[in-house]
Formats: structure tokens, sequence, C-alpha cells
């Protein structure tokens, strides 16, 4: 096979794209910041609105009952001295007490709706806060490979001696960074931004049901839209974990896949997720932590999203010169031997072991659940 050689120009030009692509991909990460930003600053607003609302409640509350307990005082003394009023003066001592009641009852139930609202407004300014903090984050690490493209990757035709490989060096590079770019926006579109979409039409849902059917039925909306806005959030978090979760790099694996599968199985009440690590407790090379970790979360994430499992049993074994792990969930399984688009998922995972020297099998058939094993030799 003859291959085909080419200038270094060539590959300092594959070099500016890659160093385009990363900066598009900044200016992106950096565009969701400032949506967050600005959707920080409406709560904000919002939360002042609530907060002045609740206290123009508690203020009327406390004048409705000031006056329902006068009412009832007359009530009980018309009652008691049923002989000396009139009927009219009966009727309306009877009619003013209920009415201040029935007042009463709808400034109290209206008082725990804006209440509701305040803290889940402020839980959401805290979500916010921390992904812009995260996007922040992100900006800054870009802007250092940048750097790193922009003054040391362009001399790298000068160290490769073949021109192939310097080509294929770059547009793997390239690919990858095109990949995982549409990979998260479609994620946020198809995922936050569109709950949050829904959140805004079901909130002014939520003011018409008020006016029309009363308190009772917007409570029950509100209660509907605030699973919304969890299931939004947890969207967002695990973004944030595909990108690459920061407790690996401070903790480790096991206990950042403890916490990572405790804040999954939170979110999805009808799947018990039961994790167990045995062997030494060790810290391993961050290449071993960063793809154990994103195999492990690979499989969870079919188990719930293909699978419907009920229950996942994540088990890890770290011993001296070895790690095995094991994913077993009793889902309804699948025909490895039909290719379908997710099967690209069990591709990108076979490829993470090879590149560890590893071993990956899968054990599934339809209706039988899905067991998938996973060892890899620890080098010194």
């Amino acid at each position: 096979m003859v291959i085909r050689k080419f200038e270094t120009k060539t590959l300092d030009l594959i070099l500016e794209q890659m160093v385009e692509t990363v900066g598009f991909s900044k200016d992106e990460i950096f565009r969701i910041g400032e949506q967050c930003r600005q959707d920080y600053e409406q709560l904000t607003t919002e939360l002042k609105e609530i907060k002045a609302l609740v206290l123009q409640a508690i203020e009327e509350g406390d004048k409705l009952e000031i006056q329902a307990r006068f009412a009832r005082r007359r009530l009980s003394e018309v009652s008691k001295h049923f002989n000396e009023y009139t009927e009219m003066e009966v009727r309306e001592a009877y009619e003013k007490a209920h009415t201040l009641q029935m007042e009463l009852s709808i400034n109290r139930s209206l008082e725990k709706q804006y209440r509701e609202r305040r803290d889940d407004i402020e839980r959401r300014l805290i979500g916010l806060d921390e992904t812009i903090e995260r996007a922040e984050h992100l900006v800054t690490q870009i802007s250092v490979v940048m750097n790193y493209l922009i003054s040391d990757l362009k001399q790298v035709g000068e160290v490769l001696e073949d021109a192939k490989q310097k080509q294929d060096f770059g547009l793997k590079i390239i690919g990858a960074q095109e990949e995982e770019k549409k990979r998260l926006s479609r994620e946020i579109h198809d995922g936050p931004a569109q709950m949050m979409a829904n959140v805004m039409m079901r909130s002014d849902l939520v003011e018409r049901i008020y006016r029309e059917k009363g308190a009772e039925e917007a409570i029950l909306e509100i209660r509907s839209l605030k699973m919304m806005v969890r299931s939004a959030l947890y969207e967002v978090r695990r973004i944030i974990y595909d990108l690459r979760p920061m407790a690996l790099d401070d903790l480790g694996l096991v206990p950042t896949l403890k916490k990572y599968l405790q804040t999954i199985e939170e979110y999805h009440e009808k799947t018990r997720i039961v994790f167990s690590s045995l062997g030494q407790d060790l810290r391993l090379p961050s290449k071993y932590e960063v793809a154990l970790f994103r195999l492990i979360q690979e499989s969870v994430q079919n188990a719930l999203k293909h699978a419907e499992a009920k229950v996942i049993t994540v088990r890890i074994e770290i011993r001296r010169d070895q790690v095995i792990v094991m994913i077993k969930d009793d889902g309804k399984g699948f025909n490895k031997e039909q290719k379908k688009e997710e099967s690209f998922g069990i591709i990108g995972m076979r490829e993470r072991v090879e590149l560890l020297n590893g071993e990956l099998t899968i054990d599934t058939k339809i209706g039988t659940g899905t067991v998938v094993m996973v060892s890899v030799p620890i080098n010194d």
C-alpha cells in the first residue's frame, strides 16, 4: 500500500481547523453560560416578586384572622342569645363568619403556593449557579487547550516523519471534537432545553388553572411542574458528569462511582441500583479510572434507557494486577446479532477496553436481562 506524502503546511491547515473548531465549542459553552445567567436574573426578579406576594398574603391573612375571630365571637353571642336577635341579624352573623372563614382559607392556600414557588425558585437558582460555575470552568479549560494547540502542536509536523500519520492524527481529533460537540448540543436541546420550555408553558398553565378551577387543581399542577424541574436538574447533572466528573480526580474511582450511582437511583425511583466494591483500596492511574467510569456509566445508562431494568447490580473488584467489573440488570435484554443505532455505544465500550488491553463480554438474550463483564490488567 502506497502512503501519499504531503507538505507540513497541510498539517498546519488541519491544526488551524482544529483551533477553529475548539474556539467554536468554547463560544457554544459561553453562550450556554450566558443563557443560564439570563435565566438566573429572570428568576431573581421573579423571586423578589414572589417574596413580596408572600409578605402581602401574610399581612392579609393576619387581618382576616382578626376579622374572622370577631365574627365567630359575634356568631357565638347571637347563637347563645338567639331569642334576643331577629332572623335577619342571625343570618348576617352566620354569613359574615362563613365568608371570612372562606376568605381566610383561600388566603392560607395562596400563601402556601407562594411559599412553595419561592422555595422552588431558590432551588433552581442554586442549580443555575452551579451550571454557570461549571461553564466558566470549561471555558477556562478550553482556553488552555487552545493555547496548547496554537503554541505546541504546530511543531508536530517537524516531529512526525510520516505524513499520513500526521493527517490521521489531526482528522481523528477533529472528528472526536465534532462528535462530542454534536452529542452535547443534542443532549442539551433534547433534554434540559425542552424541559425548561415545558416548564415555562406549564407555569403559565398554573395561573390559568388557579383562576378557572381553583387552588386545589393549581396545587396538583404545581406538583407536576416540580417533578418536571427535578427531571431537568437531573439531565443537567448527567450532562456535567458526561463531560467529566470532578470527583474522579479528587476522590478516585470507587467513591465517585458510589456517589454517581446513588444520584442515578434517586432520580429513577422505579429502579434499584446495588453497588459493591471488593479487593484493595487503592487509586488507579487516571486513564484507568476514567475509562472504567465511562464503561460503567454507559452500561448503567443502557440498562435504564433501553432495558427498562428494575434492579441494576454494579460490582467492581480491584486486585493488585487486575480490575474486574460486572454490571448486571434484570431488564428485557436484546439481540446482540441485530445491529441498531445504540450498538455504537457498545462499539465505544469495546474500544475503551481494547485501549487498556482488557476484555469485554456481554451476555444477553431477549427477556433474560444483560450481564456485562470487564477485565482490565493493571500495568506497574
